[in-house]
């Protein structure tokens, strides 16, 4: 029997521990004779992986290899029925994905080139052909690369590709090492080809790589992706155009024999003025099957059109636009309004909510004129609800609402507001015990026209989840369009959701978007309170300085208006800010000061936020009952408002108090209930803070080897998040490897 993936991960973990069979059966409890049995490919029991996996410090993997289930994934898409030509392509990638290299080579092969010329096309195709060769199956996934979809994050590919490879959700690691591991070992005895499609740059795709030789890879995307090169000697495709051949063998099989016959000449005529580009030929074809009453030359003679669309050459552009007005130009009235204003949508993907509010429709109305974008292949949709544009489309489309559409200003009012509207919902679903202090006047959109409602705060963070790449881009229209206070409004509204997830660079860019639009207007508290909300993500990015400069402008002007709320915020701020620089004494009056207002105001999650910061003053100065009281009362608070993102925060806070009272035991518990609590509330940011105090007490309990794995999980959230805390980790976990025995 041929060892298995559990067999052969188990062999490895062995050599790196310097560990022999029959010491491990010593240390696990079971016989060399049945250890054996597993080396040869047996099975093993749930207890035999769960006393290997501690033995072995393997952080779960080998309890995930062992739960595995034998599934045989076929994942890939149809590929086109009237694929045509690229016959030396398709040679080169099958050469290429079925000759074995090297001992231990991945084999690889990429498709590059611009929007248009076929590339999925192409690796569809190619992977069809090949397919039977990889007996166990075939993996897929497009990665939306290139702005036309929200890009898939490589840890989100990778627990798609662990289930389709019958790993148990549940056993499914919550790092991008971990997965990346489990899924090589997974592979490691198993012939599946993976396409990667739409990829944006070979860190997108760096951990979703095969480490077995048995399988092998196919990657598409606009740019070269030189890493894959180095990394594994993939062959490289580059797609062009079709040839003139080719072209009209497309034209040819789409349309049928007698007609292409018959109209030869007008054909090649055709193809040529396509620019030999798949994609506008395409839209051709069935342009002259759906007009059987015109003759192809007189289809041609609609070619002949001025201008470009930018992401083309001229005369491909002049081409692929009178195609485009083809399918454009069979829609009716107010299907076609519908395509000319998604096309001003400036994000990756677009909702039929979003989509209603550009058109000042109702969503019940202005779904069936998306479902008539999608039968006519000008939209995409790509998952529930969602839709994208491809980019020449999108080109083609706004080129349209230019000309035909004067109230595209209105719309865009419309549609900005309508995600300002949404947001606010989303972000008070999520926090209703918060005190909003956003005000915001009735949308100025047609009262058919409604922001969306949440039933609960997952389907709220869902929301903003999924639209989380929109934001920016929607700042940004609205900035384009003189709508200033949508810009500041936009950000404040968000704050609730940035601070759960904490996606730094749409924190800081939609703030900093919102500070210069509150400056235009000269409306200096609505600056103060963006700087505020700056100022946070500037603190937890260690950018102590900005932080500090940030919170003292808002300051000054919450106290010239007399904002005592905005002022309490501030110097809760200014209190952990302090903390982070050890200036305890500033801390304590800051804290002191913003919980006075707090209690004053009835606003009961800032005393729970003043409190925790004053647990902090006391825990440095080495008072700890106090310390412990005001942890304690915080938490309490947190609990009776069902804040479960301040329960995470202030748990680890009376756990750290636990800690310096000598007490780990109470500390582990406190933490582990943080973690529990910060993974329902979805706080990822908080997750790795819960794990790395979780290190830390199992460090000091001398359970070295539990604290490495806290860590290390800690390390990949962190990691994920860009988050500065992950070079901390790295360096405390070399040191702690450094000192191990």
């Amino acid at each position: 029997m041929p060892s298995s993936a559990f067999s052969k991960e188990l062999e490895r973990l062995l050599a790196v521990r310097g560990l022999s069979w029959r010491k491990l059966s010593v240390l696990v409890g079971y016989t060399p004779g049945w250890l054996s049995k597993i080396k040869n490919g047996v099975p093993p029991s749930a207890d035999l992986a769960r006393r290997c996996d501690e033995v072995l410090e393997a952080g779960g993997q080998l309890v995930a290899l062992a739960s595995v289930r034998a599934v045989r994934p076929a994942q890939m898409p149809a590929s086109t029925a009237s694929f045509v030509g690229r016959r030396a392509e398709l040679a080169r990638i099958a050469q290429a994905l079925v000759v074995s290299g090297e001992p231990g080579t991945l084999r690889a092969v990429t498709v590059e080139g611009p929007p248009g010329v076929g590339k999925t096309a192409l690796a569809l195709r190619a992977a069809r052909d090949v397919a039977t060769r990889f007996a166990d199956g075939h993996l897929y996934v497009d990665l939306h690369g290139h702005s036309s979809g929200v890009p898939v994050e490589p840890g989100q590919a990778l627990e798609e590709f662990l289930r389709a490879l019958g790993v148990p959700a549940g056993e499914i690691p919550v790092g991008l090492a971990h997965r990346a591991a489990l899924f090589r070992s997974v592979l490691s005895e198993r012939h599946v080809l993976v396409v990667l499609d739409n990829a944006a740059s070979f860190r997108q795709i760096e951990h979703l790589l095969p480490g077995a030789s048995g399988c092998a890879v196919v990657v598409t995307s606009r740019n070269r992706l030189s890493g894959l090169s180095i990394r594994t000697d993939a062959a490289r495709v580059v797609l062009g155009p079709l040839t003139s051949c080719e072209s009209t063998d497309l034209l040819h099989t789409v349309i049928g024999t007698d007609r292409a016959t018959a109209e030869a000449t007008a054909l090649a005529d055709l193809a040529r003025r396509c620019a030999y580009l798949p994609l506008a030929l395409r839209i051709a074809a069935d342009h002259v099957i759906t007009h059987p009453d015109r003759s192809v030359s007189d289809l041609i003679e609609d070619l002949a059109t001025d201008g470009h669309l930018e992401v083309l050459s001229a005369d491909e552009a002049t081409a692929v636009r009178k195609v485009f007005s083809w399918s454009y130009r069979t829609l009716d009235a107010p299907t076609a309004r519908m395509f000319r204003l998604i096309s001003l949508h400036p994000g990756p993907t677009i909702s039929v909510p979003a989509a209603a509010a550009l058109t000042g429709l109702t969503v019940g109305k202005a779904r069936p004129l998306v479902d008539a974008l999608v039968r006519a292949h000008l939209i995409e949709p790509i998952a529930r609800d969602r839709y994208r544009v491809h980019d020449l489309l999108r080109f083609y489309g706004s080129e349209r609402a230019q000309h035909e559409d004067a109230d595209r200003a209105e719309a865009i009012r419309r549609l900005t507001d309508w995600y300002l509207h949404t947001a606010a919902a989303a972000n008070e679903s999520m926090t209703p015990f918060r005190v909003h202090v956003l005000k915001l006047e009735e949308p100025s959109v047609q009262l058919s026209v409604q922001p969306q409602s949440f039933q609960d705060s997952m389907a709220a963070m869902r929301w903003c989840d999924t639209e989380l790449l929109n934001f920016v881009p929607i700042s940004r229209l609205a900035a384009a369009h003189s709508l200033p206070a949508t810009v500041w409004r936009l950000p404040i509204a968000l704050f609730d959701y940035l601070l759960l997830r904490k996606p730094w660079g749409v924190w800081v860019t939609t703030h900093e978007l919102g500070h210069s639009a509150a400056v235009s207007l000269g409306d200096s508290h609505a600056a103060a309170w963006v700087q505020t909300n700056l100022a946070v993500a500037c603190r937890w990015l260690r950018d102590f300085e900005r932080s500090e400069r940030l919170y003292a402008e808002a300051m000054a002007v919450r106290v010239d208006i007399g904002d005592l709320h905005g002022q309490a915020w501030v110097l809760e701020g200014l209190a952990a800010l302090a903390m982070d620089r050890g200036q305890v004494e500033q801390a304590r009056d800051h804290a002191e000061r913003g919980l006075e207002i707090f209690a004053a105001l009835g606003d009961r999650e800032g005393q729970a936020a003043a409190l925790v910061a004053l647990s902090e003053v006391h825990l440095s100065s080495a008072d700890l009952d106090p310390a412990l009281t005001a942890a304690e009362e915080a938490l309490r608070m947190c609990e009776d408002m069902a804040d479960l993102y301040g329960q995470g925060r202030k748990l680890v806070k009376v756990a750290d108090v636990h800690a310096a009272l000598g007490h780990p035991t109470e500390a582990l518990s406190y933490v582990d209930r943080s973690l529990a609590v910060r993974r329902r509330a979805g706080d990822q940011w908080g997750q790795a803070d819960s794990l790395t105090r979780q290190g830390d007490i199992l460090r000091d309990l001398d359970r070295v080897p539990e604290a490495r794995d806290s860590w290390r999980t800690a390390l990949e959230l962190y990691q994920d998040l860009a988050d500065p805390r992950a070079a901390d980790l790295r360096t405390r976990l070399l040191a702690h490897d450094q000192s191990a025995p």
